[in-house]
């Protein structure tokens, strides 16, 4: 590791060398508030370099992409750029003035823009539905994000700075970004907290931890395997987190197919070190221990409407929520994702933009053992004069995390809110500390149905991590609305799409989601327009709308066997517990330990061979 504060993991790809350099740091330092931010760090981006940063928040990651863009003062060191380089900043917040028109086009007439291929793409890709004309200071968030970064995206920059470009963003915006940036960009640093779009765009990690940069070829994917080879051999670390890293990691070479299929991704490697590693959750058991709290009936809708400004969210749905289940929902922003969360929590009629109560109609059936948590996007009411130890010791001084007691302090520590920012006030934590400390209030509270708005909010990727790892053990139901495409599929067992006032059931997932979506003709970006009539039905419920009787038959017969195959390795995951639970109570009969042994590895490739087979099937649904 070099004291120049910048060390990789491996060495650079062949032929990487040649690239000229765009911009570089040399021995740069930067403190703010008595925090090093960066120690004597030097690095250099080069040209074709698609360069992801990560780090807990607070680390530097803004102020490391404002001194590449040469828009902080270094406290020592300097930074150099190539001769003619010319760089596209996209800072965290902006302040837009004008027409949309304005911003993006500035004095370009119409048919300038229009002759480019790029322009083109970024009008359509990020404008469609929204106005020209309209003034930005009346937009919605994500419409002033989209508006700023297509103002940006129509330059043509030989390196691209992005701050949490997807930020405000929906699911089809991020898809979109991300396609534009690997056919376009020619470099690009990026800093954010959006794992799937890490994996989709970058071809390096830089993480920052205390003044320091290290540097990891690959993606998101890529860079937990290097993390986790490193905790393996690195004694001093700590043991939590290494089971962390673990966990992740796991889920990641066992979960969707389209991850562990990148060749960056070490598949071998990966292996050997999640070798008897137990999936993130175990569903048998959080699906006993959650009927056991909730009883048969948790929330059912049933013919339930909603209605604002003439537009239908909710259009006569009949839906239900079981005791276990982990649904993920998913939609453009505007569709009612907010208002459905609203309404399983018992809290419609809520006021609309206008001031008027939102009518709903239809029935909310509710289990009379159910307690909700709900998590907004706006700031829970908190004494802003206490101290963090004491609002969280107000509700719980402690809590039990899978088959463990925790103490708030410790659980704090565990959302990155460690012991010297516990008796800080919480009128002075930044907006993603007081993210953190809202969702343990919620989990202190010991909600039996957990309805998240959008959790993944300011927050880092080790305190997703850590969130992920106490959702895996929490024994209820979960509802999660969110436009973070590796949350939702990390928490989640199931994905809704909320398309034209319908809830629909995604066998594929978010990517099922996009492809619906671009049948319907509607491009990312857009408005949240209802479709046609033919259209909807074939958004809302794509199985019904198969035209052959024959197909509507495979499907029956699809979902037949994805049942039985579910039944058969929920049956030998609680063998292979069995089997582990006995290694352990004869660590010293070597002829049990040799017998038990042989008895779990056929177990394990059974049931490897079942969800082999189970992701077929579903493929093919799908």
């Amino acid at each position: 590791m070099s004291t120049g504060g910048y060390a990789r993991s491996s060495p650079r790809v062949t032929g990487s060398r040649a690239a000229p350099s765009l911009v570089n740091l040399e021995q740069a330092r930067k403190a703010h508030a008595g925090h090093v931010l960066l120690d004597r760090v030097s690095l250099g981006v080069s040209a074709g370099q698609r360069i992801g940063v990560v780090g807990r928040n607070g680390a530097g990651k803004t102020t490391l992409l404002a001194a590449l863009a040469g828009l902080t003062a270094l406290d020592s060191g300097r930074v150099t750029r190539g001769r003619d380089v010319t760089i596209g900043y996209l800072p965290q917040a902006q302040r837009l003035t004008g027409t949309v028109g304005g911003v993006v086009f500035g004095d370009a007439a119409e048919h300038e823009w229009a002759a480019d291929p790029r322009g083109r793409a970024v009008v359509a890709g990020l404008l469609s539905g929204v106005d020209v004309r309209a003034d930005v200071a009346g937009l919605s968030g994500g419409e002033r994000r989209r508006t700023g970064l297509a103002a940006l995206l129509r330059g043509s920059y030989d390196l691209l700075l992005l701050d949490e470009p997807t930020n405000h963003l929906d699911i089809e915006a991020i898809t979109w970004l991300a396609r534009y940036l690997r056919e376009y960009a020619r470099s690009c640093v990026v800093v954010t907290h959006d794992r799937w779009f890490l994996d989709e765009v970058t071809e390096l990690t830089w993480e920052m931890a205390d003044g320091q940069v290290h540097a990891y070829e690959g993606g998101y994917s890529a860079y937990v395997l290097a993390r986790a080879e490193r905790a393996r051999v690195a004694t001093a670390m700590d043991q939590r987190r290494r089971n962390l890293l673990r966990k992740e990691l796991a889920w990641l070479r066992r979960g969707p197919p389209a991850r562990t299929s990148k060749p960056k991704f070490r598949i071998e490697a990966a292996s050997a070190l999640i070798a008897g590693e137990p999936p993130a959750r175990d569903g048998v058991e959080l699906a006993r221990l959650a009927a056991a709290r909730l009883g048969k009936t948790v929330i059912e809708l049933e013919n339930v409407s909603v209605s604002a400004g003439g537009r239908a969210l909710l259009d006569h749905v009949t839906w239900q929520l079981g005791p276990g289940d982990r649904v993920g929902v998913v939609g453009v922003n505007g569709t009612g994702k907010t208002t459905l969360l609203a309404l399983l929590a018992g809290l419609l009629p809520v006021p609309s933009a206008a001031g008027d109560p939102l009518p709903a109609d239809g029935r909310v059936v509710t289990g009379s053992t159910v307690r909700t948590g709900v998590l907004t996007q706006e700031p829970t009411p908190v004494d802003p004069g206490q101290r963090v130890l004491e609002a969280a010791e107000q509700v719980r001084s402690s809590a039990a995390v899978g088959r463990h007691e925790l103490s708030v302090s410790q659980l704090l520590d565990r959302l990155g809110l460690g012991a010297d920012r516990q008796w800080t006030r919480v009128g002075d934590l930044s907006g993603g500390e007081r993210r953190r400390l809202e969702l343990l209030l919620l989990l202190l509270a010991e909600p039996n149905v957990l309805l998240l708005d959008e959790p993944t909010n300011d927050l880092d990727i080790e305190t997703l991590t850590e969130l992920e790892d106490l959702l895996d053990g929490w024994p209820g139901s979960v509802v999660v609305v969110s436009h973070d495409r590796y949350f939702l599929e990390r928490v989640t067992d199931r994905v809704l799409a909320l398309v034209a006032g319908q809830l629909a059931f995604l066998p594929g997932g978010v990517d099922e989601y996009l492809r619906l979506r671009e049948a319907v003709g509607q491009a990312p970006g857009s408005a949240p327009d209802k479709p046609s009539a033919a259209a909807a039905p074939a958004a809302a419920a794509p199985a019904a709308a198969a035209p052959a009787a024959a197909g509507a038959a495979r499907q029956r017969v699809g979902q037949k066997e994805l049942a039985r195959l579910e039944r058969q390795i929920a049956r030998l995951t609680e063998t292979e517990a069995q089997l582990a639970a006995d290694l352990a109570a004869n660590a010293s009969d070597y002829t049990v330990l040799l017998e038990l042994g042989a008895r779990l590895r056929a177990v394990q490739a059974e049931r490897a061979g079942l969800e082999d087979r189970w992701l077929e099937v579903a493929d093919e649904l799908s």
